[in-house]
Order: structure tokens, then C-alpha cells, then sequence
């Protein structure tokens, strides 16, 4: 760049070794020396162009750093800096900077509630203690039933799972009846069920029946899919093996 100017014409080599936005701010005549210095024309004044990595850390300290700047906002230091300085990038550079401030990130005061504390899911000690309930749905219906979904039932004491075929139209009955016939009569009752806040595990029928059992219903957060961790994994497992074996033609 210096060698561009300091010849003052044009030469396709040099240009070469220009890269963007260099290349495309020097086409558009933004940069000029002054004694030696190197500025870039900006749309109402003209700033010093800072071209070594060492500078442009010595510019961040400036402005930002030092006490008397007070780490004040991007936005502010975006403003104080392009007043006086340019080089590529400049914004990108100064936000991640800004960003990864150690100093900042251990004084800014947290708004809002305290996050809550993470919840360990006890290890089991019997069979069908723990489970794990989810369902999957928009399957093609299938057989004489016209199946178009299953309830998946993952018990953590061996880590397996149980797939109950039923209708994505089932109401809070049918899912009551379902996991009683298929879980409870044959495996007994479990202490705890772990699910999402679906309509049907949340419906006073299911909360219900399962308070008189002694049967405590633990329920995911929103954006939280880790508390049913184990029913999503058996449910990736069960759909990995359906597409290799489930394809059109097959009943």
C-alpha cells in the first residue's frame, strides 16, 4: 500500500497483493500519506490507518482498557475509536475484544432472577423405579389400527425401552389406559416418571391418578431437553433403525 502511494500510479502487481477491503478502498482513492502516515479518507474526516497487530492491541487498550476509559459500551468505543483510528474489520475486532474483556465479565452486575441449580437424577436401584416417557408422532398409519405414533417408555435401571404403538389422537384416557395395561399391570409402578409438559402427562386425570398412587411426575423446562435425555436417545435409536428397515411398499 505505502509502495502504491509513494509511486503514485497504478501497478497490477502491486495491486495483487492487496486484499479486501484494502484493494477496494484504495480503488475508491480513500487512502493518502501525510508525512509518511498512512490515513484513511472516512465520510466526514480523515484517520490514521493502523496496519501492525501490535498498534491495533494498543489502540483496543486506549480506548477501552485504561482506567480513565472506564470500559464503557461498544457502541461508545466504536464511536471513540473510528474517530481516530481505521484498519480492516474494525468493528468485528473491537466486538470480540470487547466481548472476551476478562475484567468486564467478572464486574458487570447480572439482571434478572438467579439461575436455578442443576438437578441430578438419582441412580436406580430396581427395575421400573425410574422412567422416561416421550412420544413420537406423524408416522404413517399402519396395520389394522391404524397406528400413527408410539408412546416410548425408557427405563434408566438397564437403559432399554418399551415402543407402545397408539394414535396421535389419543385422549388423556387412552394414554392412562395404555401405559396401566402395557407398564403397570405387568412391571408395577414406577416412583418417579420423568416427561415433558405434554397436555396428556400434564391433564388432571394423569396428575391425579398418579398422586393417589404415589408416583411422583418430574417435568422437563422449556429449551431443557436434557432432563429426558434418556427417552430422546432411545427415540434417535428407534428412528435410526425404522428408516433402514420402514420404506415405501412395506406394510
Amino acid at each position: 500500500m505505502l509502495q502504491l502511494l509513494q509511486q503514485n500510479y497504478r501497478s497490477p502487481e502491486l495491486e495483487s497483493q492487496l486484499e479486501e477491503p484494502w484493494l477496494r478502498d484504495y480503488k475508491d482513492n480513500k487512502f493518502f500519506l501525510i508525512d509518511g502516515l498512512l490515513y484513511h479518507r472516512e465520510k466526514h474526516t480523515s484517520v490514521l490507518t493502523v496496519v501492525d497487530r501490535d498498534h491495533i492491541s494498543l489502540v483496543l487498550q486506549e480506548f477501552y482498557g485504561c482506567p480513565y476509559m472506564g470500559h464503557m459500551s461498544e457502541d461508545r468505543t466504536k464511536e471513540m475509536v473510528a474517530s481516530t483510528a481505521w484498519w480492516p474489520k474494525l468493528e468485528q475486532v473491537l466486538s470480540e475484544y470487547i466481548n472476551t474483556c476478562e475484567r468486564c465479565q467478572k464486574a458487570n452486575r447480572k439482571h434478572g432472577k438467579k439461575h436455578g441449580l442443576l438437578q441430578h437424577i438419582e441412580e436406580c436401584k430396581h427395575p421400573w423405579e425410574t422412567i422416561n416417557m416421550d412420544w413420537v408422532s406423524g408416522l404413517f398409519p399402519r396395520g389394522k389400527e391404524n397406528f400413527n405414533a408410539f408412546l416410548v417408555i425408557a427405563y434408566r435401571f438397564k437403559k432399554s425401552m418399551r415402543c407402545l404403538p397408539c394414535h396421535k389422537e389419543d385422549t388423556e384416557m387412552d394414554t392412562d389406559l395404555l401405559f396401566w395395561n402395557n407398564i403397570i399391570s405387568t412391571c408395577g409402578v414406577p416412583k418417579i416418571i420423568i416427561s415433558d409438559k405434554d397436555p396428556k402427562f400434564t391433564s388432571e386425570v394423569w396428575t391425579s391418578l398418579y398422586d393417589i398412587l404415589g408416583t411422583k411426575l418430574a417435568f422437563s423446562t422449556a429449551y431443557h431437553p436434557q432432563t429426558d435425555g434418556l427417552a430422546e436417545r432411545m427415540i434417535q435409536t428407534m428412528d435410526y433403525i425404522l428408516r433402514r428397515f420402514c420404506g415405501y411398499g412395506m406394510e
